[in-house]
């Protein structure tokens, strides 16, 4: 099977798991990350069919969608068990994929380029304008508040903790999307970093002067 029939099906298969999903891990965002990888992957001279495999099927395996971490991978690996891809790429994808979660541990080590490029794309998106309104919709999604100054970030936090504690949206930006920026890999996806992560502490700063009614 030619590398381009797999990536469409890979791409309806991916679809149809996000398609319509309600915490911002939905289709659209597999688009963008799949398209900054590909840009990321010509900086970076990587394995360009790894890479938008790996990203399209990047949040299959979400533990939000699945009844655990370890369901979601079998449900990745069943599906590229039935392509015709070489084993060795459908290891280095299901590698990519177990490894790319922030849950999973914000340093953990990506062992090759197309896996740091792949996580960088994902990063990116959890980064600036688009993160501010995907933060929203996941705060509405997991029911928790906007806003709660008695509410403080947490600096430190199990797995557990960050996928269960009690936090508010606002929190979100200081316990995960202001850290993205440090824990990228590529040089071309740091310099794009930069401006969007001066866009979210833009916002935080008008956000909190609003909320204390300063403006």
């Amino acid at each position: 099977m030619e590398h381009n029939d797999i990536l469409e099906r890979a791409a309806e298969f991916a679809k149809s798991v996000h398609d319509g999903e309600g915490s911002g891990h939905d289709w659209p965002h597999i688009e963008r990350v799949v398209r900054m990888a590909r840009r990321l992957c010509a900086d970076e001279g990587a394995d360009p069919f790894v890479c938008e495999l790996a990203a399209l099927l990047h949040d299959v395996a979400d533990e939000k969608m699945n009844p655990s971490k370890e369901a979601g991978l079998t449900k990745v690996e069943q599906w590229l068990n039935g392509q015709s891809i070489e084993p060795s790429v459908r290891s280095h994808v299901m590698d990519i994929i177990a490894t790319i979660s922030f849950g999973a541990g914000p340093t953990a080590p990506m062992r090759t380029i197309e896996g740091r490029v792949v996580r960088d794309a994902d990063r990116l998106d959890a980064i600036g304008a688009i993160a501010i309104a995907r933060t929203f919709v996941y705060a509405g999604w997991r029911g928790h508040p906007i806003y709660d100054p008695e509410l403080p970030p947490r600096s430190e936090m199990t797995r557990e903790q960050y996928r269960n504690g009690q936090t508010t949206a606002i929190n979100h930006f200081y316990e995960k999307l202001l850290r993205l920026k440090g824990l990228l890999h590529t040089d071309t996806a740091r310099a794009i970093a930069e401006d969007r992560h001066r866009f979210m502490e833009n916002y935080l700063e008008r956000f909190h002067k609003e909320w204390n009614g300063e403006v």
